[in-house]
């Protein structure tokens, strides 16, 4: 891709102008926006259907990773017209009442895509559920919605690392199993490991107290290693199992999706085999150029989470 300041493409049919190709988004990679696009561009096949239909939420960095960021969850003024967007009733834990509807961008295709990666939205945001085919003729309440996936966010607290995650998803995954669930791993692009399983026919709220239930039954189990609580004094050297990102408001980091770390980190599918054999932080560490070169080799290991 050029590395000029600003050329106008079409991507699909559709009209863009691509800007600032040249700034550095990571600057100990000396990594540029153009190498940001052209990464969004290559992985697209296999990041579009893990996000396609849900409300996207861009963290969006304009200078760059060691810049200020904001979160976008807004659809953004003067977007081209192609962009989809999609209304949603947001309401407080603390209020019964409905909140402003809120209107959300989203990413259906690579237009749509491209676009969002020349906002510098290094970082890729859903929930784990998508809005109903067809028209919506009025905006969706966010905690009404059937969530299709179940996500377990393994987060270390130092001087746990990924490899303690990955002692906690393998204790983790049969006991899914014996629940019919079958989990997939993908790591967060930072310092923890995430699982997902495909579910239906449950609420948000059914779908937060079951990831609950095995969060503490994993903790009491192994209560030296894991945690299941937020609280901060709990989590040194252990392993918190985030279940609270199954509320229907919250978002997880998109398979695939970039993150704005140090280096081009991605949220990268792995095998259970790379999970098994994980003993050093290194083993799963994987940046943009590693993930092209993973996906033409395996394809798309989330694949079977697609409906």
């Amino acid at each position: 891709m050029p590395a000029g300041d600003k050329i106008a493409v079409q991507v699909d049919g559709r009209d863009l102008t691509l800007t600032n190709l040249a700034k550095v988004l990571y600057p100990a990679d000396g990594f540029t926006k153009a190498e940001v696009l052209d990464y969004y561009q290559r992985i697209s096949a296999v990041l579009l259907p893990h996000v396609v239909g849900r409300p996207m939420t861009l963290k969006r960095y304009p200078d760059g990773v060691d810049g200020q960021s904001f979160f976008a969850k807004h659809a953004q003024a003067g977007r081209p017209d192609w962009v989809r967007t999609e209304e949603i009733v947001s309401s407080s834990s603390r209020s019964r009442s409905p909140g402003e509807p809120i209107e959300y961008v989203v990413i259906d295709n690579l237009p749509s895509l491209m676009w969002a990666a020349n906002l510098a939205a290094l970082e890729l945001h859903v929930p784990m559920w998508r809005f109903p085919a067809g028209d919506a003729q009025e905006p969706a309440p966010e905690h009404g919605l059937e969530p299709d996936l179940l996500v377990f966010d393994l987060d270390p607290g130092s001087p746990a690392t990924v490899v303690d995650c990955c002692r906690v998803a393998e204790s983790l995954r049969p006991v899914l199993a014996d629940a019919h669930l079958d989990a997939f791993p993908k790591t967060s692009g930072g310092k923890g490991l995430q699982l997902y399983a495909r579910i239906s026919g449950m609420t948000a709220e059914q779908a937060s107290t079951l990831a609950k239930d095995f969060a503490e039954r994993l903790e009491r189990e192994q209560p030296r290693l894991v945690v299941s609580r937020m609280t901060r004094s709990l989590r040194p050297g252990k392993v918190l199992i985030d279940w609270s990102q199954n509320n229907g408001s919250k978002t997880t980091i998109a398979p695939y999706s970039l993150r704005a770390r140090e280096h081009p980190t991605v949220s990268t599918p792995v095998t259970w085999d790379e999970v098994g054999a994980c003993r050093n932080v290194s083993d799963l560490f994987f940046t943009a150029p590693d993930v092209l070169a993973r996906v033409e080799e395996h394809g798309d290991l989330f694949a079977p989470l697609v409906r």
